[in-house]
């Protein structure tokens, strides 16, 4: 393997990796609001965050001092199931006491370039953000940002055409968002990542290795994804 500066940490199942998540939101949340008052979140989509929300919402927090806001999302009406907010509303948003008015959730139902020119002065407005979760698709993309697509430089938001997976059309946070964060935590589960996964180790230049890069990332892996050569090593304290 190349040498790789971003720490990997190894647990032996999706199911230990959400609890680590969750453990490290929920005490990312309780220093930023006795610093600052508020907790800047941004959600990810996929399977194994909404495994951490629907743990998160078993938790009680000071939700009323949350600000939540999305990674990404899919250019999809409103209520489409298959929606980063709508998911996220299911497992964590609609069981706790966040305030609506707290959830900046992004209008890609109106097209990529208006919900992109709509969000980045909300994300402007946040920055730095407490906390950013990622996870890891099988191509190596994070957020919407997908390996062969350029990223133009001086934009916090961006709208996402052609991205290989349906549907076509997204609004992503680009690095430069993700990566104005106190804490990035990726969560990579799952055998179909382990070949990403390995790549990214070798050095590829993923863009979720941009990412983690240029951020203070910590990347939670299930043996599934690392397979058999990441050895265990210790996390940082919290």
């Amino acid at each position: 393997m190349g040498l790789v500066h971003t720490p990997f940490h190894l647990f032996e199942g999706a199911d230990a990796v959400a609890e680590e998540a969750t453990r490290r939101i929920l005490l990312a949340a309780e220093q930023a609001v006795a610093e600052r008052g508020r907790f800047h979140i941004v959600l990810a989509g996929g399977g194994t965050p909404q495994s951490v929300y629907r743990r998160l919402a078993q938790f009680p927090a000071a939700w009323a001092a949350w600000r939540v806001y999305f990674g990404d999302e899919r250019c999809l009406p409103a209520d489409h199931p298959e929606r980063n907010n709508v998911a996220a509303t299911r497992t964590l948003l609609g069981q706790v006491p966040i305030p609506a008015q707290a959830v900046y959730a992004m209008a890609a139902e109106l097209g990529p370039e208006a919900a992109a020119a709509a969000y980045a002065p909300l994300v402007a407005r946040a920055l730095p953000f407490d906390l950013v979760l990622l996870g890891m698709g099988e191509d190596g993309h994070t957020a919407s940002l997908f390996p062969g697509h350029a990223v133009p430089d001086g934009h916090l938001v961006i709208p996402v055409h052609d991205a290989p997976k349906p549907p076509a059309d997204r609004v992503s946070l680009t690095p430069a968002a993700l990566t104005s964060a106190r804490e990035v935590l990726i969560l990579v589960t799952g055998a179909s990542k382990r070949e990403a996964l390995a790549a990214w180790r070798d050095g590829a230049d993923l863009p979720v290795a941009r990412v983690a890069r240029a951020a203070p990332a910590l990347v939670l892996v299930d043996r599934a994804a690392a397979g058999t050569d990441l050895a265990p090593s210790p996390l940082p304290p919290t």
